[in-house]
């Protein structure tokens, strides 16, 4: 019983210092690809330890009277329609405490904060994303070619990815906060 009990206080002991590591890089300036790399791969240190998380990517699918129902009309406009919400409006671009950004139509995590940094466009942004958990295609709308992305499990809408991010990406993944949920780490702060 004593092991069982020091396996689970050291994992959870692991668990926050690589948290604590990934969100001290990202503050202390200019990251390496190979610090990114390991963000990309060690995301599930940020699930909370009492939600109960999709980690599965089989699609949601549900009409659209069923999504206006669970998301609501300003949400449901961003992530069923395209649309983009008006900048510096998401509580989520100041959001400074370590945890998860999960999409808000189907709670696929996206993002965790270590990912996270100010672009200064008045929307969540991110130098990268948990791997294969968006599908990318181009968009035409305002005559120059963007990037579009959208969840991997319920094609929710969320934004454009741009190559003006801070290396060693150079993404700047601009999401609209309300295609976002955000869920806090238990007890941790960026």
């Amino acid at each position: 019983m004593h092991r069982r009990r020091f396996l689970t206080l050291a994992s959870v002991a692991a668990s926050a210092a690589a948290m604590s590591g990934f969100t001290r890089a990202a503050a202390k300036g200019p990251l390496t690809q190979a610090a990114v790399d390991e963000m990309r791969s060690n995301w599930k240190l940020f699930l909370p330890k009492d939600g109960a998380i999709p980690l599965e990517l089989t699609p949601v699918q549900k009409s659209p009277a069923e999504w206006k129902q669970v998301l609501g009309e300003p949400a449901y406009y961003i992530l069923r329609t395209e649309g983009t919400e008006r900048p510096f409006t998401s509580p989520l671009n100041d959001e400074k405490r370590s945890g998860l950004f999960v999409c808000a139509g189907c709670s696929l995590p996206l993002f965790t904060s270590a990912m996270k940094f100010d672009s200064g466009t008045g929307w969540p942004s991110f130098f990268t994303s948990i791997p294969n958990h968006f599908a990318t295609s181009q968009d035409h709308k305002l005559i120059m070619l963007r990037t579009e992305y959208h969840c991997a499990r319920c094609g929710g809408h969320h934004g454009h990815v741009f190559d003006d991010g801070p290396a060693p990406t150079h993404e700047r993944w601009c999401n609209n906060g309300l295609a976002l949920r955000f869920l806090p780490s238990a007890g941790k702060s960026a």
